[in-house]
Parts: structure tokens; C-alpha cells; sequence
């Protein structure tokens, strides 16, 4: 017999050969692939990483900067050992925080809105937010106490309308605006302390 009768039967050998060698080669890469699904490093890089918060406290005390002016509306913080400004506090109050870190949140209350600015009835619920869960050593009320209502941080004068009385202050009422103040932080009322100052800048460190 000659060497061209071994001719189809060597064809179909060698193909059968190409085929296991390409069946070996996908067994082989899933092999590997499993084995890599299913290593720690592979299913920690998987794993769903966890949303980023807002950031602690510690965090946001390390973020906020050492100074800070608060102008009417405003609300801001500084690190431990920072210093805020309030600057031109005459109709108005200033809220400041002071934190168990030694961080100071700020807020500058406004008898009447500034636009762009928070309302006076907004300005609790700003501060209490950038608190957050951190703790609280002590909370300080300072500026034009006998001009305000402490309803002014519940319900703004710009919230009134037509035909609807406004209150107005009859004199300074320090207890009620620290009443009001603790509640609208949520913090205990013995934390709270309000103050008649003169007209200027104040500046709290």
C-alpha cells in the first residue's frame, strides 16, 4: 500500500489532536480562572466596597480649617484650636458649639434672610447636622439676645404671612433662646448658655 492511503487517516488523527489540545487549553484557563474567583485578594477586590459617609468626627475636625469667618446665614467650622469670626453681629446671634475635640462649630444667625443664605428657622437644623453624633462640651449664644423672639428659630419672620402676627421680643429672654437652642441641637440644656453683648465683631476661639 502505498503512502497516500495513510493520508486521510493522519488528517483526521491530527485534527483529533488540534481539538484535545484546544479542549485542555479552555479547561486549563478556567481552572485558573476559578481558582482566582475564589482566592481571598480575588473576593476582597470584588467585595462591594462600602459607601463613603459624610466622614467622622474626627475626620471632619482634621478636614475644617484652622480659621473661619461666619457671615449672616452661615454656617462653618473650625479644626481644635482654630478661631471663627463673626463679623458686624448687631440684630443678630451667634451660635457656637464647641466641641469635645476642641473643634468649634459656627452660626450666624440672621433676624432677616440674606439671599443666598439659611433663614433664621434653618439655622439650628445646619448646625445640628454638622455636629453630627460628635460630642458636645458646650453651647454658647452671644449677640442682640433683646431682639429676638426665641420662636425666630422655629418659624423666621419671612415665614409669616399676611395678617399674621409676628412676635416680638418684650426684652432679652436668655432662658428661652437657650431652651430653644438646646432643643433645635438636641443637646442637654445645661450645655447652654446665652449672652447680651454689644454690636462688633465677635471672635470665638
Amino acid at each position: 500500500m502505498s503512502n497516500h492511503g495513510h493520508l486521510p487517516h493522519i488528517t483526521n488523527v491530527a485534527k483529533v489532536v488540534i481539538e484535545l489540545k484546544r479542549v485542555f487549553a479552555i479547561l486549563t484557563a478556567s481552572l485558573v480562572g476559578a481558582a482566582a474567583l475564589t482566592s481571598p485578594s480575588a473576593a476582597a477586590d470584588r467585595a462591594p466596597s462600602e459607601p463613603t459617609r459624610a466622614g467622622s468626627g474626627a475626620e471632619r475636625s482634621l478636614a475644617a480649617p484652622a480659621t473661619a469667618t461666619v457671615t449672616e446665614g452661615q454656617v462653618k467650622e473650625v479644626a481644635p484650636g482654630g478661631v471663627i469670626t463673626y463679623p458686624s453681629v448687631t440684630s443678630c446671634l451667634t451660635v457656637t458649639v464647641r466641641l469635645a475635640d476642641g473643634g468649634l462649630v459656627g452660626a450666624h444667625a440672621s433676624l432677616f434672610q440674606v439671599p443666598g443664605e439659611l433663614r433664621s428657622d434653618e439655622i439650628l437644623a445646619a448646625v445640628k447636622d454638622r455636629v453630627g453624633n460628635r460630642p458636645v462640651s458646650a453651647v454658647q449664644v452671644k449677640g442682640a439676645v433683646g431682639a429676638w423672639h426665641p420662636s425666630y428659630f422655629v418659624k423666621a419672620i419671612e415665614s409669616y404671612g399676611e395678617g399674621e402676627q409676628v412676635p416680638v421680643s418684650s426684652g432679652p429672654d436668655l432662658d428661652g433662646l437657650a431652651r430653644t437652642v438646646s432643643l433645635g441641637l438636641d443637646v442637654p440644656r445645661a450645655l447652654v448658655t446665652a449672652e447680651d453683648i454689644p454690636d462688633g465683631d465677635q471672635i470665638v476661639s
